[in-house]
């Protein structure tokens, strides 16, 4: 078995469950170890931009995902099957073969100018992160969102990285409207979990800075404790909701680790090669909050836990969000003000 990569998530590359063959990457013979895979740009070329829900168990009904694939590499990310759907792995393809969408802020610019468009809240990303590495040279979110700073469309970011604060300039002009959520995810505040678990992310520290920089700015921030990893990471849910208050934060929550597929099999080597002591235990207690199995993928239980575990996270959670100031009550965003952006097309009808 492959050793880990410094800089990756995955170890390596498991089998495409839709394909009977697949691609393995080369291992160093006196090492062990893989060779690094570089990050490939790979181009889509997408006709249309905005992605509908159609889970019921799923808050949100639209989405715009600026990229397939996430060069964060978190080991546990749910989203990583869906680059078997485009012929690749779950494992390093995922991470280092991100597929573009370059022409999304044009896509975007005519959905939302289409006179059937109704206004609702589209969330940047329901994915994968739109503020992963490659945005900070490419600028494909930031040009999306300036789309809806222009028609004041109402928009909720949800990412791990500082680097959605390059951003408030056009972030507050929809604050302004009440317009406007960011979601920021922490999963631990331990840099030595964090290096290797989601290796490509804002470390934990500048994740709460751009809480603190968002809320001075007057954009509202909501934290989710997004992956809580049973027997890990669940003993920091209190410290980082403490953190997260003191940043300003506005509300609080937690999502539970979701293993769906051959995520399954990445998490447990990750444990294998960083956590072979908490193995067990974590495995255990996944297992308890999903009635015996370490992942449910039914519509209304993917998200739920159970068992006496379950409801006393549930319970510390609702605990020291009222202590905290957490529990405000997220106001609905502002659609009222939109208005379609110009397309620079004559309208015939």
């Amino acid at each position: 078995m492959s050793q880990p990569i410094k800089g990756r998530g995955s170890a390596h590359n498991p089998k495409n469950r839709f394909r009977d063959t697949h691609l393995e990457y080369d291992v160093d013979e006196q090492t062990g170890e893989l060779n690094r895979p570089k990050t490939q740009l790979l181009t889509d070329h997408t006709s249309q931009i905005i992605s509908r829900n159609k889970s019921p168990d799923i808050s949100f009904e639209v989405s715009v995902n600026p990229y397939r694939g996430c060069e964060h590499g978190c080991v546990y990310c749910y989203a990583r099957p869906t680059h078997e759907f485009l012929g690749m792995s779950a494992g390093l393809d995922f991470e280092s073969k991100i597929v573009v969408k370059y022409d999304a802020p044009r896509l975007l610019r005519i959905a939302l100018a289409d006179k059937n468009w109704k206004p609702q809240p589209l969330i940047m990303s329901g994915v994968t992160d739109p503020y992963q590495p490659i945005e900070k040279k490419l600028e494909i979110t930031r040009n999306c969102i300036h789309v809806m700073a222009e028609c004041s469309h109402p928009l909720v970011i949800i990412t791990k990285n500082h680097l959605v604060t390059r951003d408030i300039d056009l972030l507050s002009r929809l604050a302004e409207k009440n317009a406007v959520k960011v979601v920021l995810s922490i999963t631990s505040l331990d840099p030595s979990i964090t290096n290797t678990m989601e290796p490509r992310t804002s470390r934990p520290q500048k994740r709460l800075q751009a809480v603190r920089k968002l809320t001075d700015a007057g954009i509202p921030v909501h934290v989710n404790i997004a992956p809580v990893i049973p027997g890990l990471t669940d003993e920091e849910m209190v410290p980082i909701m403490e953190a997260a208050a003191e940043a300003g934060a506005k509300s609080v929550a937690f999502v539970n680790l979701r293993l769906p597929y051959s995520v399954k099999d990445l998490f447990v080597k990750w444990l294998d090669d960083h956590h072979p002591n908490r193995k067990e235990k974590v495995i255990n207690r996944v297992k308890s909050l999903k009635n015996g199995k370490l992942n449910r993928s039914e519509f209304g239980e993917r998200f739920r836990v159970e068992g006496a575990y379950g409801e006393q996270l549930k319970q510390l959670m609702e605990i020291h969000a009222k202590r905290l100031g957490l529990n405000q009550t997220v106001t609905r965003l502002n659609s009222n003000d939109f208005k379609r952006p110009e397309t620079g097309q004559l309208n015939l009808f």
